[in-house]
């Protein structure tokens, strides 16, 4: 019996020991500061740069490899208003 109970002890007090231990990490964690080597303005105009990128690049490839144009008249501005005169025809 003398072995069991030393047992139970041992089992407990590891318990002890872990919970502590956790709780010695969890206010360790909160003591931290998170230092990002990316500041979320930044992060946010290289979204929408690269944003503007895949546009511009889906663009040229749908008028100038769907459409047989040059791609580079994507840019132009007569193109997008023969574009808008297409879409708005009325019969």
């Amino acid at each position: 019996m003398s072995l069991n109970n030393q047992e139970a002890k041992t089992r407990e007090e590891l318990k002890k020991a872990k919970k502590e231990q956790t709780e010695g990490e969890v206010r360790v964690k909160q003591k931290r500061i998170r230092i990002r080597l990316i500041p979320i303005w930044l992060r946010l105009i290289i979204i929408l740069a690269l944003l503007f990128v895949s546009a511009s690049a889906g663009a040229m490839v749908g008028y100038g490899v769907l459409g047989d144009g040059k791609p580079t008249d994507v840019f132009n501005k007569s193109t997008w208003t023969h574009v808008v005169d297409l879409v708005n025809k009325q019969k």
